[in-house]
């Protein structure tokens, strides 16, 4: 089958993609490069670099299916941009969907998230939970799940959103590498690594078993796995939503102490305030993804998420210092030949 992969330059879209190739698949990643890199394009993968909102220059029948990974997705940015949120994501998959529409394309899985779920009323969170985003970004997700269900309802697409909660680790060469990175795991091994000075704690008083915050955590293979299945579990005019989570939590002193013993590294806290609207649980029930895409997570161990986010991190840094020596190399190569020095 041939798969178009937008978004596929990021983080879960470029493991995706991997997956994808790895079935046997054709794989084509539409990315514009704004946080996607492309040394994160799998290989074997046919690259564009292009905007969503122009997929209509690409998609033709010959396209099984979309999977849907290009948005903006920082929370703290699109408390204070908004409007990027509601054009990039809402607009972007509307003209997406309109694409798809004219080429015959109806099969779509979309990249949504936990995000639309606000501050929930009870964990674990089943997908039939209020849904009430306390920021854009959620907010955008959700308009979109709207837009997608009105879709299918309407002109027979075949729909599955995925709602995550929080990805984590690394799957070979594609892992997490965002800039500005806001998520725990990462910015805890950059502590680790010496690039930042601490991590900071907000909030050690909430009603969990040691104070901190609680979140589930869920390996980026195993979301990716999700994603195939996802394709095989549509069906013409429904709109499923599953959440993928692995339905239990760990704090985040879980994390820093988990951190320290995989990297055996010291991290240094800061304790800092709460948050805003930080729950102290959020942890998802994946029951609908078990029994309508026939998923499991296979990879729960924290350990293990962890040791791959750090092989990962570790490579990255050593990419990076070996560029940084060569720049400063050339720079000398470069002054020395104006010198007339050997």
């Amino acid at each position: 089958m041939k798969y178009l992969v937008t978004g596929g330059a990021g983080y879960v879209g470029s493991v995706v993609a991997q997956h994808l190739l790895e079935a046997g698949h054709e794989v084509t990643v539409l990315d514009n490069l704004s946080t996607g890199f492309r040394a994160g394009v799998p290989a074997g993968a046919a690259f564009i670099e292009g905007d969503i909102r122009d997929a209509a220059k690409w998609l033709d029948p010959s396209y099984a299916a979309v999977l849907h990974f290009a948005a903006s997705s920082q929370v703290g940015e699109s408390v204070v941009r908004p409007e990027k949120y509601w054009d990039n994501n809402v607009g972007g998959t509307m003209a997406l969907l309109a694409a798809m529409r004219d080429a015959g394309v109806r099969t779509l899985v979309f990249s949504s998230t936990a995000a639309t779920y606000g501050e929930p009323d009870r964990v674990p969170i089943p997908e039939s939970a209020p849904t009430h985003p306390t920021n854009p970004y959620g907010a955008s997700k959700l308009a979109v799940d709207h837009m997608i269900g009105g879709e299918a309802r309407a002109h027979g697409l075949a729909a599955v959103s995925l709602r995550y909660f929080n990805v984590a680790g690394a799957y070979g060469t594609h892992g997490e590498r965002h800039d500005p990175e806001s998520h725990l795991i990462p910015l805890v091994l950059q502590v680790a690594q010496g690039r930042r000075e601490s991590i900071s704690v907000y909030g050690d008083d909430y009603p969990t078993p040691d104070g901190t915050c609680v979140r589930d955590y869920i390996h980026v293979a195993d979301l990716a796995e999700a994603h195939l299945l996802a394709l095989n579990a549509a069906r013409p005019g429904e709109h499923l939503i599953c959440n993928l989570g692995n339905g239990s939590g760990f704090s985040v002193r879980e994390v820093i102490e988990t951190v320290r013993r995989v990297t055996g590294h010291p991290v240094p806290e800061t304790a800092a305030p709460r948050r805003g609207g930080d729950p102290a649980v959020l942890v998802a029930a994946a029951d609908t993804a078990h029994e309508k895409l026939g998923w499991t997570p296979s990879r729960s161990d924290l350990t293990a998420i962890v040791a791959d986010a750090w092989h990962f991190a570790q490579n990255i840094q050593d990419t990076q210092n070996t560029q940084n020596a060569q720049d400063t190399q050339d720079i000398q190569d470069v002054e020395n030949a104006g010198t007339g020095e050997r």
